[in-house]
């Protein structure tokens, strides 16, 4: 009663290919692939994202010495 065999298990894979089809798995499993990639990412490079933290790019800063301007006249 415990767990399932090897084939249980191929033709739960086959239902399950047969009712979403290998087209919409394939993309799927391209889908979870790219987050997965792009959560390593993130947790691999924490000094970069405290370094833009830090230093805000210089288009903010341009745009805050306008509004400056612009209040001060």
């Amino acid at each position: 009663m415990g767990g399932f065999s090897i084939w249980h298990w191929l033709i739960l894979l086959v239902i399950v290919a047969l009712v979403f089809g290998t087209k919409r798995l394939r993309n799927i499993g391209e889908d979870v692939g790219q987050a997965i990639k792009g959560f390593k990412k993130g947790m691999a490079d924490p000094d970069d994202q405290a370094q833009l933290k830090a230093d805000p790019p210089a288009q903010a800063d341009n745009a805050q010495t306008k509004a400056d301007k612009v209040d001060s006249h």
